[in-house]
């Protein structure tokens, strides 16, 4: 295996290799059909169906993306790992969790996690950060962060 997930693209299945991250990041891979897509590595997800629909010649949702040490995984990647996830899960109490999904990156206690993690708040996966130093370097995009108010604006 190759120290960078993004050299074996082309060499593996696209199933074989998303499953294999997954497993190696968060322990626990959906049994759904992967595939990898243009030169930002997205991953699409989707199951197979004998229902023949016409449409888009394109299957899937957005499930993550290939990075150079692993797999970023979107909102919806992270709600389908999530709840299997065996390692590599933060939990965030309420403060945290609105800060990160209003877009700012959030202190964690475990200063030696490291990498990509699926982030929790009670029962919800609500995304996926990089671990780093003690912080979650938060990816939720713009479109899809929250509006906080300014508490003495109110």
């Amino acid at each position: 295996m190759s120290e960078n997930p993004r050299d074996e693209i082309g060499k593996t299945s696209d199933t074989e290799l998303v499953r294999r991250l997954l497993i190696e990041n968060y322990g626990y891979a959906p049994e759904l059909v992967y595939e990898i897509r243009g030169r930002y590595h997205k991953v699409y997800a989707w199951k197979p169906c004998p229902l023949e629909i016409r449409g888009p010649d394109r299957n899937g949702v957005y499930f993550g993306r290939i990075e150079s040490d692993g797999i970023r995984l979107s909102i919806e990647g992270s709600f389908l790992v999530g709840p299997k996830a065996t390692k590599n899960v933060v939990e965030l109490d309420d403060e945290r969790a609105r800060l990160y999904l209003a877009g700012e990156s959030v202190e964690i206690d475990d200063k030696n996690l490291h990498g990509w993690v699926v982030v929790k708040w009670r029962s919800y996966y609500i995304g996926s950060a990089k671990a780093k130093a003690g912080r979650l370097i938060n990816y939720v995009p713009k479109e899809r962060r929250l509006r906080l108010e300014d508490p003495a604006k109110a």
